[in-house]
């Protein structure tokens, strides 16, 4: 809404909703448990990857809808999260497999370049980078204890990154004018559904294995395709439909069938940490 709509650049409203949600959380937690600590070993990955997704996501909408873009984004994150688990040793099932490849299936059918789907060359590009960027963030964090700080933690070193790298943008935020609409929604999105929601991701990210964690995240575009066209007015044509049958079915057919032998076996310093 906020970029789509023009309330806000997109370089704006990235850079805002990292600010908002670095503050809110840095104040959550320094009110609870005193300072943050900030160097950690995987901490330059998880910035890196998180001002990776911040951008990409946000450049992404400025042309593409909420339903494609989610399931663009987060088919992305599931081929990224499975190639990581593989790469850190992991076994996945052969339904893992299956339901991975099939899901990936189904985006290229949506992407293909047929039918009446508003899609973006450019767009996409952005959204796939977004997704590579979820999916390394979420590797980064399985394993880590206090969410909360390590959220933080992450959000702050993440802004001024994202500052510079606004420079670079055309009407980055050096051309920053401020439309209220578009900043309260950035704010919103950077306390609420990015401090508070990821603080509930990394806490229970250290549950799931890495494939499973990518494959639960697929559930997301459903909740964005019906956003988007309740609140939004964007249309849902049958390839969208059918395609997020594809993707979104995966998940249920994997969970329904696999035993729980099936499951990716952690290292040994992922058992320690839980």
């Amino acid at each position: 809404m906020a970029v789509g709509y023009g309330y806000i650049d997109s370089v704006d409203f990235a850079t805002i909703r990292l600010l908002s949600g670095a503050l809110f959380l840095f104040a959550v937690f320094c009110l609870r448990n005193g300072c943050i600590k900030v160097l950690v070993p995987q901490r330059p990955l998880a910035v890196i990857a998180l001002v990776t997704y911040m951008l990409g996501f946000s450049v992404a909408y400025q042309g593409i809808d909420a339903g494609i873009g989610a399931l663009v984004l987060f088919g992305c994150v599931n081929l990224t999260m499975f190639l990581g688990s593989i790469q850190r040793g992991a076994r996945p099932s052969a339904i893992r497999w299956i339901t991975s490849a099939t899901a990936f299936g189904g985006l290229v059918w949506l992407l293909w370049p047929a039918g009446n789907v508003p899609i973006s060359a450019t767009s996409v590009a952005f959204m796939i980078m977004a997704g590579v960027g979820w999916g390394l963030y979420s590797l980064a964090g399985q394993g880590l204890n206090n969410p909360v700080q390590n959220t933080a933690a992450n959000f702050m070193l993440a802004v001024p990154i994202c500052i510079v790298l606004g420079l670079f943008f055309p009407h980055g935020i050096q051309h920053f004018t401020p439309h209220w609409p578009g900043v309260a929604l950035a704010v919103l999105s950077g306390t609420v559904m990015s401090g508070l929601g990821y603080s509930l991701w990394y806490a229970i990210l250290p549950r799931l294995s890495a494939t499973s964690a990518g494959l639960a995240q697929l559930s997301v575009p459903v909740f964005a395709i019906l956003g988007g066209a309740l609140l939004l007015g964007e249309t849902v044509t049958a390839r969208i439909f059918i395609a997020s049958l594809i993707v979104l079915g995966s998940i249920g057919v994997s969970f329904l069938l696999e035993t729980p032998n099936a499951q990716s076996v952690p290292t040994d310093r992922s058992k320690s940490r839980l």
